[in-house]
């Protein structure tokens, strides 16, 4: 009789330090033979980009990250797979995190501690329920990070070649931008140009109260979008203002547009 052969739980490790990916990785190792790292990523951003890509069961998000945070990561997937915080957040959100049923590491974690989780990790993966997506808590979390952020100077102006000349495009006036392998391609109101400046660059710049990434190669003004049509497999499409273009939104960016 031919053994059977269990497939490996798949995870997904994302932490703007590497030393902290790698050390989490090796307790990993050590605590869950079966489970497989499939990928590391260095912001949210990227993380969420990964997820669509490998689809792993677990995915371990630092709280703190560049651009796009976990929080927000978190409200991407969804419950899609199994979300484990890692944080340095204080005693009032590790209360947060308990109230809620989302698992949580705080910095410095030990091994006993992620040994904890590995076992919640797996008894809930061999229910074949994952635990709900607490949607308020996120919210609520992510306000928070806002907060303690603080006020950023938003990007005004985008610098593009146009023919023999350099244009300052006001970011004001973009409808949306969306990127291929090398460019990204700004529409205003009047024009269009290519410029060398990647999406994840952009939405770091960009005032997040404006525009929203909706694909992993799109950006759009929320000031230019007359209607969101829903589409099949939990996908959409973004109609704008006195423009023909209809522009795509994938499942990890949906929840935004969930209040429209």
């Amino acid at each position: 009789m031919n053994a059977v052969v269990t497939p490996a739980v798949t995870a997904l490790i994302a932490d703007d330090e590497p030393l902290l990916r790698e050390r989490l990785a090796a307790h990993l190792a050590r605590l869950w033979p079966g489970l497989q790292v499939v990928g590391e990523a260095r912001n949210g951003r990227e993380a969420v980009e990964m997820f669509d890509e490998l689809q792993p069961q677990v995915v371990f998000l630092d709280v703190h990250m560049p651009g796009l945070s976990g929080i927000d990561a978190a409200r991407a997937i969804g419950t899609r797979a199994e979300v484990v915080f890692v944080t340095a957040f204080e005693k009032y959100a590790v209360q947060a995190f308990e109230q809620g049923a989302i698992d949580y590491l705080v910095k410095p974690f030990d091994e006993p501690r992620l040994a904890e989780s590995v076992q919640r990790l797996q008894r809930r993966l061999a229910a074949g329920t994952p635990a709900p997506t607490q949607e308020a808590l996120l919210e609520k979390l992510a306000e928070e990070l806002r907060k303690r952020a603080g006020p950023r100077q938003a990007l005004q102006w985008i610098k593009a070649s146009v023919g023999p000349s350099v244009k300052l495009i006001p970011v004001a006036q973009v409808a949306y931008l969306r990127s291929d392998e090398k460019y990204t391609l700004v529409a205003w109101e009047g024009g269009e140009a290519l410029i060398r400046k990647t999406i994840r660059e952009l939405a770091d710049e960009l005032d997040p109260d404006h525009f929203v990434q909706v694909h992993r190669s799109v950006i759009v003004n929320l000031h230019q979008v007359a209607q969101v049509v829903r589409g099949a497999n939990e996908t959409a499409e973004v109609h704008l203002r006195n423009r023909r273009e209809v522009l795509p939104v994938s499942r990890s960016y949906l929840h935004l547009f969930r209040q429209m």
